[in-house]
């Protein structure tokens, strides 16, 4: 995976926040759900096709104390796996058909 990759939340998938700023995110095209801690919803929110993995982690490093110097790792690892679940896609600048 690219750094420079920007992933977009899939708008399908339905974010439900709970009381203690964890969330579930479900995706109703597959039926599938996680549950992810407040890092991983401030991430979700970060993606909009618009950053990229680096400046993601950067907008995490600036909200969040004792970001670990292996977040860029733990960030692509994140985002990988809900590409592979269809939570997430990446935006395809310049692609023509």
């Amino acid at each position: 995976m690219e750094l420079s990759n920007k992933p977009v939340a899939n708008p399908v998938v339905v974010l439900r926040e709970e009381f203690d700023d964890w969330a579930v995110l479900f995706n109703p095209d597959t039926a599938e759900a996680v549950g992810t801690n407040p890092v991983g919803v401030a991430i979700w929110k970060l993606m909009d096709g618009k950053r990229s993995l680096q400046e993601i982690v950067k907008e995490i490093e600036d909200r969040f104390a004792d970001v670990p110097d292996a977040a860029i790792d733990e960030v692509a690892a994140f985002v990988s796996r809900l590409v592979e679940s269809g939570f997430v896609g990446y935006d395809l600048e310049g692609f023509s058909e």
